[in-house]
């Protein structure tokens, strides 16, 4: 808790992991190295100065192959603003940094077992996201 928001629930709100057949499985097997994480962030308003934050993490292969299996989980973070913030920018960071960088562990821990039990037991991410660095870049 900081004194700026508190979370007040985080829960992981769709999960997903799509491998078509055998033969996929296989090849994504011998090439799931390729595959690089999309995150998106969502937000919306709710009441009485609550947040709903949509973390959205996607493991997916850029390139275009035929054989692709698909992984996405959707993490909801509630949040409750406190009455001093009302800047748009500090809200922004708030939403962007703040809260992303304290649940990472969490969601990241989450995607790494919906990997590990959709048979892809070898995958860790080794360099962790730093939210500071990629909202600072954004707003360059």
């Amino acid at each position: 808790m900081t004194d700026k928001y508190k979370i007040l629930g985080k829960f992981i709100k769709d999960m997903s992991s799509e491998t078509p057949d055998i033969e996929t499985y296989l090849f994504v097997r011998d090439n799931i190295g390729k595959y690089q994480l999309g995150i998106d962030i969502g937000s919306k308003a709710l009441k009485s100065k609550l947040i709903q934050v949509n973390t959205t993490f996607k493991f997916e292969d850029k390139e275009n192959n035929p054989k692709k299996s698909y992984f996405e989980i959707i993490y909801s973070t509630i949040i409750r603003i406190n009455d001093e913030v009302k800047d748009k920018k500090e809200l922004e960071k708030i939403i962007l940094c703040d809260v992303q960088s304290e649940i990472y562990p969490d969601l990241e821990k989450s995607l790494l077992n919906l990997l590990h039990n959709s048979g892809f037991p070898n995958i860790n991410f080794d360099k962790k996201v730093d939210f500071n660095k990629l909202y600072n870049q954004k707003n360059i």
